[in-house]
């Protein structure tokens, strides 16, 4: 009888050692597995293939917000409609002026055809992104109506959407400015082929004022973004309502909205 309790003490000590390591190499594989970055691949007509590698850890929501865009095809048949050599090529506007932003059923099934913008991801805004903006690096576009009045810079800081350019030259003035969110890891050469595309004052330069030779002859076309995020589901991001410019204008200064459209 005492041999077969020694017997039985035996296995379960046995087998609560099996179940410690168990335990154990279940907290070091979790520890220890790497969780890769999600990776965006864009073609471009008749210039190649550029990836990118997106910062979830520094930019949440705007790198949600990109690859909701760019899985749903949103990006799809756009262009880079501004491009300014050693500095920088801009591309997601479904207008092509610049001026267009994504809906929230661009974003999601069952969302409205409203305009919608996103957090400013970086340190004037509040948030800790380490990221500058050096040569292949991602950021998103975003207005600015500071030169309107300083006290829009709240306004300014949360207008980005869908927009995004990728650096030709490192440019520290927009560290801590704007969201940096991704870096080019393939097709830089793609890049610069963009960045040396024959350019032009935009058409309305005339009228509005701007003349920055930035448009180009021919936009280059994004073929497709599609972005492998090696099964991690981020989600959406959280949405604001983009501030509305020529209402508070209007305000201001008492004019009818209707008339800043003609």
């Amino acid at each position: 009888m005492k041999k077969f309790k020694n017997i039985l003490w035996i296995i379960v000590l046995i087998l609560a050692i099996v179940l410690i390591v168990a335990v154990a190499y279940g907290y070091y594989k979790k520890a220890t597995l790497e969780v890769k970055n999600p990776v965006a691949t864009m073609e471009v007509e008749n210039f190649g293939t550029i990836k990118m590698e997106l910062y979830p850890e520094y930019a949440p929501e705007t790198v949600s917000n990109f690859i909701a865009l760019a899985n749903r095809g949103f990006y799809n048949g756009l262009t880079f409609h501004r491009i300014v050599k050693d500095f920088m090529i801009q591309g997601g506007d479904k207008k092509g002026t610049g001026e267009g932003m994504a809906t929230l059923a661009d974003l999601e099934d069952g969302g409205a055809d409203t305009d919608y913008s996103i957090k400013g991801e970086f340190y004037d805004n509040g948030v800790d992104n380490p990221l500058k903006f050096e040569e292949g690096v991602v950021g998103l576009a975003r207005s600015d109506y500071t030169s309107y009045s300083s006290s829009l810079a709240e306004e300014s800081y949360n207008s980005g959407s869908s927009q995004f350019f990728i650096m030709t030259k490192a440019t520290s003035s927009l560290n801590g400015h704007y969201t940096a969110f991704g870096k080019v890891t393939e097709g830089m050469d793609v890049v610069h082929k963009i960045e040396n595309v024959e350019v032009k004052a935009a058409d309305d330069a005339e009228s509005t004022g701007n003349t920055e030779v930035s448009t180009p002859v021919n936009p280059p076309k994004i073929t497709s973004i599609s972005v492998e995020t090696y099964g991690v589901d981020y989600g959406l991001p959280e949405t604001l309502t983009p501030f509305n410019y020529m209402q508070w204008f209007s305000s201001q200064y008492g004019i009818d909205p209707s008339a800043l459209q003609q």
